[in-house]
């Protein structure tokens, strides 16, 4: 079955870096386009970025952009997600998503979570 694992995550004061690690098992990873998405406490899901099967392309929400990098390994069935910058509203729950077809913030399956938690 579908599997995502997320780790990376922890406290990190404002300004600073995290670089999360998503990796999948149970389908052809290089198949499908990835996303990473975040819960912040009492609110809903929020879509963050998405990249294409080899890494060509990505998108990223507004919110992200600039400061937040999506990448992926395929042969390691990984996609990462490289945080900078980082703010107090940035604190939340996030998860790596699998993308089923190409519209990039739909996904249908994703992990566990992993905690950011930015503050000083």
């Amino acid at each position: 079955q579908v599997q995502l694992a997320e780790s990376g995550g922890g406290w990190v004061q404002p300004g600073g870096s995290l670089t999360l690690t998503c990796t999948a098992s149970g389908f052809a990873f290089s198949d499908y386009y990835m996303a990473w998405v975040r819960q912040r406490p009492g609110g809903g899901s929020e879509w963050l970025a998405t990249i294409t099967t080899f890494g060509a392309n990505s998108r990223y929400a507004d919110s992200v952009r600039g400061r937040f990098t999506i990448s992926r390994d395929n042969d390691k069935n990984t996609v990462y997600l490289q945080m900078n910058h980082l703010n107090p509203e940035d604190t939340a729950l996030y998860f790596c998503a699998r993308v089923p077809g190409v519209t990039a913030e739909e996904w249908d399956f994703r992990g566990l979570g992993t905690q950011v938690t930015v503050s000083s």
